[in-house]
């Protein structure tokens, strides 16, 4: 080796030692969500979202001069699974947070072992209001929180929506028959009554149906004017495709589980006309969350929804929880509940303030289906 060519090494080896953070220990963090199954893509989501703030956070040095890791916990969206996965998490002492789980009935069925154990979880997605009922101690301290609206809330959102921004007088449901289906189509349906947009009728699926014709049929009978999908984008897209090739081209509205380019992919053209509730838009966005959306878009070659947006700043809140409390899970759950008013995380997606119950206020945006893509309805509520 020539002295010219041993100097260039060493140069480049001395960049990059510079360049490379070097770090004492690690801290873990596990992160619960869908990598595999139907609802993969929710949970493809999220692990962009959560991977590209670890990143970050290591790049500029860790957390207290420590690497953060993360565990990735597949569950599947599903009940089951989550149960599960949650005892590995609660059992494994060093693991000190949890960002997930992405679908409610996922994140109720693995609460109790988190709770019992105490350890600190925040979903970027879970919308369904009796998480907020189920995730505190004996003591009264909350161990679940979330940077996401409740059912409660965008269920009441999308009825003002559908009546007062798009002149609908009349609307069928389809719910799926789990936890989140269930909250937003109540919290729909009941506001639907007082406001005076008739639900000609509410029909239940099971995940993973295929034929909705038959509930279609009955419904085009009334003649409605829309179809609010209370469930995830899977299903969704079938009820959509199925009920324009019963002649049903009518305007379709739903939650945040329709949030995911797959929907347009599987619905097609049937997915045109299709107003959703989100808690983030790109036309609103932050020049901070604007960087973030092109990061991802350069990395993932795909844009960026709510669920990279929320999960990015969940991992962000965990981190600075973690920052503060040290290799504690008690003293990591105090810092996230010390994010009040006060005290605010400042995210990409706006500020986020826990309640008492580790519930949040986020604004609710809509995001509409033109010209096979999701863009920003014209038409916004505020």
């Amino acid at each position: 080796m020539s002295k010219r060519l041993f100097s260039v090494l060493v140069a480049a080896l001395a960049v990059a030692l510079f360049a490379a953070p070097s770090f004492a220990a690690s801290v873990k963090i596990a992160v619960a969500a869908p990598f595999t199954g139907a609802a993969a893509p929710y949970g493809d989501n999220v692990k962009a979202g959560v991977q590209i703030k670890v990143d970050e956070i290591n790049a500029a040095g860790g957390i207290n001069g420590n690497k953060l890791e993360v565990v990735w916990m597949d569950e599947q969206c599903d009940p089951k699974e989550a149960a599960t996965v949650a005892p590995k998490i609660a059992q494994d002492k060093s693991i000190l947070a949890v960002v997930g789980h992405v679908c409610s009935s996922a994140h109720l069925a693995a609460l109790p072992n988190y709770v019992r154990a105490g350890v600190a979880a925040i979903s970027p997605t879970a919308t369904n209001v009796a998480i907020s009922e189920k995730n505190q101690d004996r003591a009264g301290k909350v161990w679940s929180f979330r940077n996401v609206y409740r059912d409660d809330f965008q269920g009441v959102f999308m009825a003002r929506y559908a009546k007062n921004m798009l002149g609908l007088n009349s609307v069928a449901v389809f719910y799926e028959n789990n936890d989140y289906g269930i909250g937003l189509k109540d919290a729909f349906s009941a506001e639907a009554k007082k406001i005076g947009l008739n639900v000609v009728g509410e029909e239940a699926y099971v995940k993973g149906a295929q034929d909705f014709a038959p509930q279609l049929t009955k419904f085009r009978a009334a003649n409605p004017e829309g179809i609010f999908i209370s469930g995830y984008y899977g299903e969704g897209a079938l009820i959509a495709s199925q009920a324009k090739q019963l002649g049903m081209d009518v305007v379709k509205l739903g939650g945040e589980g329709l949030d995911n380019v797959d929907y347009i992919k599987l619905a097609r053209d049937a997915a045109e006309k299709t107003y959703v509730a989100v808690p983030f838009i790109e036309d609103v966005a932050s020049p901070e969350a604007k960087q973030f959306i092109e990061k991802f878009k350069a990395t993932y070659k795909r844009d960026a929804d709510y669920m990279s947006v929320n999960a990015y700043d969940a991992t962000g809140i965990v981190a600075e929880a973690i920052a503060k409390g040290g290799a504690d899970r008690e003293k990591v759950r105090e810092a996230m509940a010390g994010f009040n008013a006060s005290n605010p995380y400042m995210g990409i997606g706006g500020k986020t303030v826990f309640d008492e119950k580790g519930d949040c206020e986020k604004p609710a945006f809509v995001k509409m289906v033109i010209d096979g893509k999701f863009a920003a309805a014209p038409k916004q509520m505020n």
